[in-house]
């Protein structure tokens, strides 16, 4: 196998939201593995800066309850606060994403810690992409919301945002090849 074929799986990945997921999602041992690859990120000083929190099953109406009670506080119409609903209520799987940064740490920056939870990230995704699953990382303003923050951080913490997951519906959009003119450059 050539590099362009054993890399072929990450050059496909796309993002799909909620309303294009559909059951099944990852069982728990797909979201083991799914785990497993979060833990490759790069971690300085292994300190795994974050932690995962699954919602699935009936755990999706208490989340439910969370959107729609932050979309009431944000002062959204009726209509809004049911979209906010459905949001919780139509993704088979939804990962919160929890961040422990230790802003003390001797021997790693706030930044690595940071960057570690971005690689935890996209090894997540990757990982249900190869298993044939889809998602999307999701954050916005409910991350900052007081109360959702209550119900998925222990003190210290930080609600990132949300790995949504389940079975494509739909193909992905055709999307233009990014040139990496912009990002590329030599020392």
């Amino acid at each position: 196998m050539n590099s362009i074929d054993s890399l072929s799986p990450l050059l496909q990945r796309y993002s799909l939201g909620g309303k294009d997921l559909a059951e099944p999602g990852p069982s728990k041992e797909e979201l083991q593995l799914i785990a497993q690859a979060a833990l490759r990120a790069p971690d300085h000083n292994e300190l795994i800066p974050f932690r995962f929190v699954i919602v699935e099953g009936s755990a999706r109406e208490r989340l439910a309850d969370l959107f729609e009670a932050y979309a009431k506080r944000e002062g959204k119409s009726e209509e809004s606060c049911r979209i906010e609903r459905s949001r919780a209520l139509q993704v088979p799987v939804t990962i919160a994403v929890v961040a422990r940064i230790d802003l003390a740490h001797p021997l790693v920056p706030a930044h690595e810690q940071w960057a570690c939870i971005g690689g935890a990230i996209t090894n997540a995704l990757n990982a249900l992409h190869a298993m044939g699953y889809a998602g999307k990382m999701l954050s916005g303003g409910k991350v900052r919301d007081q109360i959702l923050n209550q119900a998925f951080c222990h003190t210290g913490e930080t609600l990132v945002g949300w790995i949504v997951a389940g079975t494509p519906i739909k193909p992905p959009r055709a999307k233009t090849q990014k040139s990496t003119d912009k990002i590329l450059s030599w020392f």
